[in-house]
């Protein structure tokens, strides 16, 4: 019997995790919804109690992830072209927390095989290209950068 659902749908166990990975996902976009973006383009994780980045302030430039709440709070307000010009890889790791949140809760709820589709992606070569982008993002801040 066990076997027969395996074949037709993913595991209850895995449908468990879809789900808790939807629920994060969504707890992301609505942190990042109730938060102003800063006009700056970075410090809007201030409003969430944390300290200014250390890097900025020691170093006057921006650290790797300098943006990345001001992108996904730009983006939760569906404000797509303000989120990329704060912080391009923000801007698409948020569009990615949406269409994760879509696809786990899809998975959860059907039993869906979405989800081993989506892990073969994630191949070295992919990683590699995600490296990549956030390197490409972060000389994009610090050349943006405006203290």
């Amino acid at each position: 019997m066990a076997r027969d659902t395996c074949i037709r749908g993913v595991s209850s166990p895995a449908r468990l995790g879809a789900a808790a990975v939807a629920v994060a996902c969504l707890s992301l976009l609505v942190v990042a919804a109730r938060l102003h973006p800063a006009p700056a383009g970075y410090d809007t994780h201030t409003q969430l109690g944390m300290p200014p980045c250390g890097w900025a302030v020691y170093f006057g430039k921006p650290c790797a992830t300098c943006g990345m709440t001001t992108a996904f709070a730009h983006a939760a307000h569906f404000e797509l072209w303000s989120s990329f010009k704060a912080q391009p890889m923000g801007a698409l790791l948020a569009l990615a927390t949406a269409v994760g949140f879509w696809a786990a809760l899809h998975i959860a709820t059907t039993g869906s095989r979405l989800g081993i589709f989506l892990a073969r992606l994630l191949t070295p070569r992919m990683l590699w290209c995600v490296a990549a982008l956030t390197l490409i993002a972060w000389v994009y801040k610090f050349v943006t950068w405006t203290p």
